[in-house]
């Protein structure tokens, strides 16, 4: 009965079990569409987030450092993709080239900012990520004069979606009778550029630069005494970290059609590192469970706290994002009291939180 039961022991249990799984993302905008294309939308936000809760994990969880302005490289993914896409300045090119030129131009940023905080750990290193990604933000904010480059706080509008052949990403189209909506076709596209960062970030964990990685997250100066090359292996872990970011931003500035300096706050950034850190740093698949629980878990929030107060009181007594952000910061403070290695903490963080409370 074990061996049914195990699908560890069973690949046709396996596999049924992954089939499963693939039939219910690919008919989750389906069920989504029966409420509303708003949360067909969230949906692709949740998605957005597992890539950049990705890509910052390989910083945080997989190299040990905390990147507090990760959302830096999310915004010049953002960009790029919008300037070489939009009347801006002229250009339209297609999404297949835009996306690995935002994808190299945040690869170029992250090394920008890991070069010159080699030396900094800790505490230090997060306030100068943190200041890094203001200046980003900031520089976003002001190029505008005197030669207009980002439009200021204007933001840049009428970004062209993505477009393959006669498939615009932007309509509709009805396909055996049923209606395939833009957000739908961009939440499959979204799925499938996260399958690929899943595989690579896997493929990442158990190679020879995934261990360097894990080595220099322990002991940086033990893996400098057992030859690894710490420099190079913390640059490439910001360069790999911000190219997701960077990939990201690309597929919001196409889904929003209009971007501005406003949505590449700091909030942003600390939303980031919670997913990592709740999910349990250095677990792929509990960042992802992070990123999408903080994605949908506020959003049914922000929906539900409104008319609950008007059944109980008759009125709205308090503003549903103030209670919205109460009930998501009590609920961060309980997770890290009762399980501060994350909800599916990695092996290795397990062991180490083990080996703290024997001391």
């Amino acid at each position: 009965m074990r061996r049914l039961v195990d699908a560890r022991g069973n690949p046709l249990l396996l596999w049924a079990g992954v089939a499963a799984v693939a039939v219910a993302l690919i008919a989750l905008p389906f069920v989504l569409s029966m409420v509303g294309t708003t949360w067909v939308r969230i949906a692709n936000l949740a998605v957005l987030y597992v890539l950049l809760a990705l890509g910052l994990n390989i910083v945080v969880g997989f190299a040990g450092l905390l990147d507090l302005g990760y959302i830096a490289f999310y915004a010049v993914g953002a960009y790029a993709y919008a300037l070489l896409a939009s009347p801006h300045f002229g250009l339209n090119l297609p999404f297949w080239i835009i996306l690995p030129i935002g994808a190299a131009v945040a690869a170029l940023f992250g090394v920008i900012l890991g070069a010159p905080t080699l030396k900094l750990r800790g505490d230090y290193l997060a306030i100068v990520t943190l200041g890094f990604g203001e200046i980003v933000r900031i520089f976003l904010n002001n190029l505008s004069q005197p030669v207009n480059i980002t439009r200021g706080p204007q933001g840049i509008a009428q970004i062209a979606p993505f477009s393959i052949g006669p498939l615009d990403f932007s309509t509709t189209d009805r396909v055996l009778g049923l209606a395939i909506s833009g957000p739908m076709k961009y939440y499959w596209l979204l799925l499938a550029v996260m399958i690929v960062v899943v595989v690579i970030n896997l493929r990442l964990q158990n190679s020879r630069i995934g261990r360097a990685w894990e080595a220099v997250r322990e002991d940086e100066t033990a893996a400098r005494a057992m030859g690894i090359d710490t420099t190079s292996v913390k640059l490439l872990a910001f360069a790999m970290g911000a190219s997701f970011g960077g990939i990201a931003g690309g597929m919001f500035a196409s889904i929003q059609g209009f971007i501005s300096p406003e949505s590449f706050v700091l909030v942003e950034s600390i939303m980031v590192v919670a997913m990592v850190v709740l999910g349990g740093m250095g677990n792929i698949w509990g960042v992802i469970l992070g990123a999408v629980l903080l994605s949908f878990v506020p959003e049914i929030l922000r929906w539900t706290v409104a008319p609950l107060q008007n059944a109980l009181f008759g009125k709205q007594l308090v503003e549903p994002e103030v209670i919205r952000m109460l009930l998501f910061g009590l609920a961060l403070v309980l997770v890290m009291l009762l399980r501060p290695a994350g909800l599916l903490p990695s092996s290795v963080r397990q062991r180490e939180l083990a080996g703290e409370e024997a001391r």
